[in-house]
């Protein structure tokens, strides 16, 4: 974990954790009330509590939330069985952690259940189709080879039949350089936004 938090550091991972939150203000607008599910550290969630959105974390990992701000209020515990009451939520981001998730149709369920009527969904998927992501997995330590589901068209589903979609390919990146690009095979994220139904 400590060499996980240490490449938050970098130039790098910055540039791309500043991108997403562009993207995450930009489409959370009238919606404050945030849970971001396996936010690990809270490095996004930062970002968000700064631009007046109140956040909650929520992560597996103890070690990862001990990362985040004493102001970000933060829970251990799993996607597939949030200890929240129906209707607690405006809006559930994942960023770049729904992959992650062992059963992603439970926790589909799940955020559905905690989110209001017109709530939001924003799912950050990592793109297999990518050249980032080619390049990343040939890395044998690469966080990326912990990938539980990479083939994206049946999240969209199970995030469809509680949620209206819209998706976006969005974040080109070619040897760790940043661009505007919506070109699946250079766009490092697909993105899954829904209201719900």
């Amino acid at each position: 974990m400590g060499d996980y938090l240490d490449s938050c550091q970098s130039e790098f991972w910055k540039e791309v954790f500043e991108r997403e939150l562009e993207y995450l203000i930009k489409e959370l607008k009238w919606h404050t009330n945030i849970l971001s599910v396996g936010c690990g550290p809270a490095i996004i969630e930062r970002g968000l509590q700064d631009n007046g959105l109140k956040v909650t974390g929520l992560d597996v990992s103890r070690e990862a939330l001990g990362g985040a701000l004493d102001s970000i209020r933060t829970i251990v515990g799993t996607a597939e069985d949030m200890k929240f009451p129906d209707l607690s939520f405006d809006a559930v981001i994942y960023v770049a952690s729904l992959q992650f998730v062992d059963d992603y149709r439970k926790a589909v369920d799940e955020t559905a259940r905690v989110l209001r009527g017109g709530g939001k969904i924003i799912a950050m998927l990592l793109n297999p189709e990518s050249d980032f992501f080619r390049q990343r997995t040939l890395n044998a330590d690469s966080y990326m080879n912990k990938i539980k589901h990479t083939s994206l068209e049946p999240i969209e589903k199970a995030i469809g039949q509680y949620f209206s979609v819209r998706t976006d390919y969005y974040l080109g990146i070619q040897n760790n350089k940043l661009f505007e690009s919506q070109d699946p095979k250079l766009a490092a994220l697909y993105i899954i936004q829904g209201f719900k139904k």
